[in-house]
């Protein structure tokens, strides 16, 4: 058993001074509340659930800050940006890819992330042939989780053509190409791989984007692994909206909703470009809706409505995506001042009850953990002990308390008063640093060196 005791903790009720929170191996097995801390308790300042983090391509880390140069056109976009990426992944071997997971998803729970849930459509290699084993690159995300001890969401993409026309993969696309049936073989590999890691790993499945999959292919994917967490990337760009509508005569949302059961088990990732309409249907299923603000900033995807999601009871989490910053904080904070850029107003996501920070950092939590089918998310008995600690002795949280500790964290404070995170009740940061930083950092860096050499 251990025991955690904290002046201030963020529970499933609510708000609660000097609790103690006792773990049992990987779950929280007691809390109490109003107790005084007793010999062998670890004290902490203000403890949270540690939120997971629903979306990321961990590869492209490793290309972060090299994409902010004009290309020879007259304007650069999404669709410019991902050339490059394409061209920066004909480099990654299967040991890189390894060492970059086990960084970024280090650099996660430093940030005070508890999980993380990898869309992962890197496949083969170079030039699109198959490994000997089709799951190699499954196995080396998998490898890299075993390394930063984060809990693991594997979710193997299935990535068909180029578009909505079926036209061919194009060079970099044909690392992740496979029809159904080879996708079901890395599906098996991968399944086989996650039972190295501890009993909180998870396996799901993503079919890319109604671009990249045929409504046939998609139907068979949904079938795969009944009950297992679902993602796929839906109305992100303005040109994709119009490819799929002028494809299948409807747009994204609205196809969708009238060819799939979507339900709690899915997670639609951006939704940048939803009408309202869309917006209230959608967030009706209970599915969840994976926002990547710091990616979708980046990519001038658009903004996620989040004043009309929240409205209809919808549920979101967030994800680190492209992985240009690692950054919970900052991922929030973006989150809701997009929603003021937008409608010009202030504390869009508040409600009478609770502060914006309240309500956006426990969306998160609750979201992410459906996303990433973790039974965590909050802090109670019997859930996974996914647990963040804060130092509220930075200057930034001095005498803060209750909603306004996470407002100040959130809006005028950083991932720097993270000091303590456990993954699954794996202690994986002390004193906001990984216990294996420096080993995983200097993996990171050679690769990181390689690269650049290439």
């Amino acid at each position: 058993m251990t025991r955690l005791w904290a002046e201030q903790a963020l529970l499933d009720t609510g708000w609660a001074a000097d609790v103690r929170v006792t773990l049992d191996g990987a779950h929280i097995a007691r809390v109490e509340t109003g107790v005084p801390a007793a010999p062998g308790d670890q004290r902490l300042d203000a403890l949270l659930p540690a939120p997971a983090n629903l979306h990321s391509h961990a590869f492209q880390r490793a290309m972060a800050g090299m994409t902010e140069r004009r290309g020879p056109s007259a304007s650069d976009s999404f669709w410019t940006w991902r050339q490059l990426m394409f061209r920066f992944l004909d480099q990654l071997t299967p040991g890189d890819v390894e060492a970059i997971a086990a960084y970024v998803q280090m650099e996660m729970l430093e940030a005070g992330y508890g999980a993380s849930v990898e869309f992962h459509y890197l496949h083969h290699a170079p030039g699109g042939q198959p490994y000997a084993d089709p799951a190699e690159m499954s196995a080396r995300i998998v490898a890299g989780a075993a390394r930063s001890g984060i809990g693991l969401t594997l979710l193997p993409v299935l990535y068909m053509q180029g578009g909505c026309d079926g036209r061919a993969l194009g060079p970099g696309q044909v690392r992740f190409g496979n029809d159904v049936k080879g996708f079901a073989r890395i599906v098996e590999g991968a399944e086989a791989a996650i039972k190295a890691l501890p009993g909180d790993a998870r396996l799901g499945l993503a079919p890319h984007s109604l671009r990249a999959v045929t409504p046939e292919a998609l139907a068979e994917a949904i079938a795969l692994r009944p009950g297992t967490p679902l993602h796929m990337h839906l109305a992100e760009q303005v040109a994709e909206v119009e490819e799929v509508q002028a494809f299948h005569g409807a747009r994204p949302v609205e196809w969708l909703l009238d060819h799939a059961a979507v339900d709690p088990r899915w997670c639609l990732i951006h939704c940048t470009q939803m009408q309202r309409a869309e917006t209230l249907a959608l967030a009706a299923t209970g599915a969840v809706a994976g926002l990547c603000p710091i990616t979708e900033s980046s990519l001038g995807d658009g903004i996620f409505d989040g004043v009309a999601w929240r409205q209809a009871g919808g549920r979101f989490g967030l994800g680190s995506d492209s992985n240009i910053r690692i950054a919970l904080t900052e991922e929030l904070r973006v989150l809701e001042h997009s929603q003021r850029l937008r409608d010009r107003g202030r504390a869009m996501l508040a409600t009478a009850e609770h502060s914006t920070g309240r309500v956006i950092f426990e969306g998160a939590a609750k979201g992410g953990a459906q996303a990433a089918g973790r039974q965590a998310g909050v802090i109670a008995p019997g859930m996974l002990a996914d647990l963040v600690a804060l130092d509220t002795g930075s200057v930034d949280l001095e005498g803060r308390q209750g909603d306004a500790l996470l407002d100040s964290w959130i809006f005028a404070g950083d991932d720097r008063a993270v000091r303590e995170v456990w993954s699954a009740g794996r202690h994986l940061v002390t004193g906001g640093q990984h216990r294996d930083h420096a080993a995983i950092e200097a993996a990171y860096r050679a690769v990181v060196r390689r690269l650049k050499a290439a």
